[in-house]
């Protein structure tokens, strides 16, 4: 009764609320805080995601805005997060960060929390300098809360950022713990600073393309055999000029999920131009993928079996 109550609200009022879904509380699942960019105008959060184990949010990949209000309707819990992941840092990425550090205090987080990200450039800082931006004691925006930064504040809660910087097709394991490992590489996003994640947990691999033209061969080599790839599918086929230097379109997408044997192709970062396009962008991805292909909405969930 559930499952066909909530097909008949998308149906009648598509991305004007959200729908916790159910993640389960055993084995992996990827859940998606949001799935599409920087309009508000689709009435999605922006990009962001969760790695689930045992029903608990173990990764945070890109905050973008609306992610915070998603992430407490997804029922997760930030005293559990053991990294966040930054792919770049946009503002449809990254926005909503400083909203969840805060979240984080009110629940008594006692333990650091480790934030890797990409190097900068002349047009955005590195992930160590965005993040003192925020929280930095004499000119960050919000530097009353400096003491999550300042490792010599009476606090167990810390945030710890770092640059991952990396030659251009080099894939380096940047965290490791008792659950899981992250790999990173260098993505092409324009003239952006950008990185793709692989996350192995258990028997299970999940793997983040972020925004990218997909034209450097790194994605083909990181999502090797994965479970699921998470592409953004924020272009129609046919784009041209900026779009096409900045994102992949889904004939792309399925030449890459192809070439690396991907499990599950999950399509997200949905924007007005490819909203309403799912059946092209499914039939260019199927062109060279066969394989199994959804689109991601907030709060949707994929369990690895």
């Amino acid at each position: 009764m559930k499952s066909l109550l909530t097909a008949l609200l998308l149906t009648f009022f598509p991305c004007t609320f959200s729908l916790a879904a159910d993640c389960g509380q055993t084995g992996v699942a990827l859940q998606a805080l949001g799935s599409g960019g920087p309009e508000v105008q689709t009435k999605r959060a922006s990009s962001s995601y969760l790695i689930r184990q045992d029903g608990k949010a173990r990764v945070l990949v890109d905050s973008g805005g609306g992610s915070a209000l998603r992430f407490g309707e997804s029922g997760a819990n930030f005293l559990d997060i053991d990294v966040v992941l930054f792919s770049h840092l946009h503002v449809d990425h990254s926005a909503d960060f400083p909203a969840l550090v805060k979240s984080a205090f009110f629940q008594n987080r006692d333990r650091a929390l480790p934030v890797y990200g990409p190097p900068g450039n002349r047009y955005f800082p590195a992930t160590t300098e965005f993040v003192k931006a925020l929280f930095g004691k004499q000119h960050g925006a919000y530097r009353y809360l400096s003491d999550f930064i300042d490792l010599k504040a009476d606090s167990s809660y810390k945030i710890l950022p770092h640059d991952v910087r990396l030659k251009a097709h080099e894939a380096k394991v940047i965290f490791t713990n008792d659950q899981f490992k992250v790999t990173a590489m260098q993505v092409i996003h324009g003239g952006i600073p950008a990185l793709a994640y692989r996350i192995d947990i258990g028997a299970k691999s999940i793997v983040f393309s972020g925004d990218t033209n997909g034209d450097n061969g790194n994605l083909e080599i990181l999502a090797k055999d994965a479970d699921v790839l998470v592409a953004h599918n924020a272009v129609p086929e046919g784009a041209a000029g900026i779009e096409r230097k900045l994102h992949m379109p889904p004939s792309v997408i399925g030449k890459i999920a192809y070439a690396a044997n991907v499990k599950h192709l999950v399509l997200s970062h949905r924007m007005m131009r490819t909203l309403g396009k799912e059946n092209e962008s499914k039939a260019a991805v199927a062109a060279a993928y066969q394989g199994k292909t959804s689109f991601a909405d907030d709060l949707s969930c994929f369990n690895l079996p």
